[in-house]
């Protein structure tokens, strides 16, 4: 990957959809994830985006030194996107693999997605909604992310990202997958609480 892959500047106006869910995780795995909440999710971001990509990311709710979001996990399919995110938010992207596929019937949408490194998988999930019916709602919030370490981004500190928009937002039913052999195989043992989709989403970030 080049480490000088052209990026836009902040903030990235975004379009897509969102596939969340929701788990609590009863013991802590390392510094960085500790015991608590977890969001997980797939995401599409979509023309007119200025990036369009697949993700998949998994975040925790922080309080310090602010309140927000923490990024722990992520990975999309855009060197673009990995170099942007670690650059300016210190957002710790990796590169993946994906595949996506939805239908619609009537106000019914289904969705499956994968992610994978090469041929090892990393996760899978199902998602089925009508979120597509709900009114359009707003929505803010933060990341909060320590400085990187090592590769694109290292050095660079501390960073928060302000991000702000609407989506047609409802639950949702989910069922997720991970490999035990994968990097998120410690989600396994997590109990899964809740689902949605964000639907048509709008979201300037950064």
């Amino acid at each position: 990957m080049s480490p000088t892959a052209a990026y836009p500047p902040a903030p990235w106006q975004m379009h897509g959809q969102l596939f969340l869910t929701l788990f609590r995780l009863r013991s802590a795995i390392d510094e960085d994830r500790p015991a608590g909440i977890y969001g997980v999710a797939f995401v599409t971001y979509e023309a007119p985006s200025p990036l369009t990509y697949s993700e998949l990311l998994v975040a925790r709710p922080v309080k310090e030194p602010t309140s927000g979001v923490s990024i722990t996990d992520i990975w999309v399919d855009s060197e673009a996107s990995v170099a942007g995110g670690r650059e300016l938010w210190a957002i710790p992207k990796g590169l993946a693999d994906f595949s996506y596929d939805a239908h619609r019937s009537g106000p019914l949408t289904a969705a499956s997605w994968s992610a994978s490194l090469g041929h090892f998988p990393i996760a899978s999930a199902r998602f089925r909604d009508v979120s597509r019916l709900a009114p359009r709602v707003p929505f803010k919030g933060r990341t909060v992310q320590r400085g990187l370490t090592e590769g694109i981004g290292a050095g660079m500190g501390d960073k928060t990202a302000v991000l702000r928009g609407s989506s047609r937002t409802l639950p949702a039913r989910a069922s997720w997958e991970f490999d035990a052999a994968g990097p998120l195989g410690w989600l396994r043992g997590a109990r899964q609480l809740g689902s949605a989709r964000m639907a048509d989403f709008q979201m300037s970030f950064g």
